[in-house]
């Protein structure tokens, strides 16, 4: 009988690329950043400033020298939160309907439309 490898499945992620979004736990919380990027196959964000990373990059060509690079690495999904700049503000994201029939998200608390 052979085994079969199974694919992780793709996760409804509530966040996309460019959204403003507060850390709510871990180490970061807090902090408030923009998506950077988004892996839906592990539920995972990058957010700029959250989570960074020391990373010693050895030198690839002779002569050169090496570099230590700070980057972002990833966090889970469900650590944050959708941001609101007006109202200062984090809170959770709805769906609804707006005047044209379109689906967009808008935040629960302040009614403030997303998309």
């Amino acid at each position: 009988m052979a085994t079969s490898t199974k694919q992780p499945t793709r996760q409804k992620v509530h966040v996309r690329k460019g959204d403003t979004v507060q850390v709510i736990t871990g180490r970061d919380r807090g902090k408030v950043g923009e998506v950077l990027s988004v892996n839906p196959k592990k539920s995972q964000v990058i957010v700029q400033g959250v989570n960074m990373r020391t990373k010693h990059v050895k030198p690839q060509q002779e002569g050169e020298s090496g570099q230590i690079v700070v980057q972002e690495g990833p966090i889970h999904s469900s650590n944050v939160m959708l941001y609101s700049e007006k109202e200062k503000v984090a809170s959770r994201v709805c769906y609804t309907f707006n005047e044209d029939g379109r689906k967009v998200r808008m935040l629960k608390k302040t009614g403030e439309i997303i998309d």
